[in-house]
């Protein structure tokens, strides 16, 4: 699918991945909504790519319908999501002290990475179905992983594990609407230059970048994008977990 004139609807576009993607798909001259729960960061990437901001949380049914009928009202009926909304968080099983691992901290990262996650794609596939195809495909719905799914660090059991169930999610949810002509992939990042790293001095993101084989450095967030715009536009990628990583495999700590 070309992205010329096309709807897109990114979740977590206020900043980091999804702000790069907007920008990266807005080039292509697609019509971008910016999804946030910060109303201030959605408005402000939404006036640079001249899209439109919806400030939702991705947890929250009616929000998210909202947010959708928002974006359908202005641009059509939106072809693409990106997935890119998700927290952080690090803790121990039992710490050091013998403080046990808060049940609701472990909730709340599975319930924003992967509940949310599924939460915005039914809802999309939703809204998506009853539109005619556009060529041989209706739509492409992108989400976002990480390679701590694959080789999560001490500390990453909830991160892991939420993003672990996005890359389980994603072949039978592209299974489940092939039947619509509706593909379904992830990207599942290694070490990037976002908002949670760029609290780090720099000495400290050249330690993390110099663990990357090639290139040694850490990720720009306009590399995501660029996969991103390819995923969309080339229709043989479905069902697939890409790791984008510089082929980086995470130490236990």
């Amino acid at each position: 699918m070309q992205l010329k004139d096309v709807a897109v609807v990114i979740t977590g576009g206020g900043s980091g991945l999804g702000a790069a993607t907007a920008r990266a798909m807005a080039a292509k001259g697609a019509k971008i909504g910016v999804l946030d729960q910060s109303k201030e960061n959605a408005e402000k990437v939404a006036a640079e790519v001249k899209g439109i901001a919806l400030h939702a949380d991705v947890t929250n049914e009616e929000q998210v319908r909202a947010a959708i009928a928002k974006a359908e009202a202005a641009h059509g009926v939106a072809r693409v999501l990106m997935n890119c909304a998700g927290i952080g968080g690090s803790a121990r099983i039992v710490s050091k002290d013998g403080t046990t691992y808060p049940l609701e901290k472990f909730a709340r990262v599975i319930n924003v990475n992967l509940i949310g996650t599924f939460n915005v794609l039914r809802l999309f596939a939703e809204r998506l179905i009853p539109a005619e195809p556009i060529g041989e495909e209706r739509g492409v719905i992108i989400n976002t992983a990480s390679v701590a799914a694959y080789e999560g660090q001490i500390g990453q059991i909830a991160y892991s594990a939420s993003k672990g169930g996005v890359v389980g999610l994603t072949l039978p949810a592209a299974r489940d609407l092939a039947q619509h002509r509706i593909r379904v992939n992830t990207i599942a990042p290694g070490l990037f230059l976002t908002p949670l790293l760029m609290g780090l001095n720099e000495e400290a993101r050249k330690s993390l970048g110099a663990q990357v084989p090639h290139p040694a450095r850490l990720g720009d967030a306009s590399e995501y994008g660029n996969l991103a715009v390819h995923i969309v536009e080339n229709p043989m990628l479905n069902g697939e977990t890409i790791r984008l990583d510089g082929a980086i495999r995470m130490a236990p700590r």
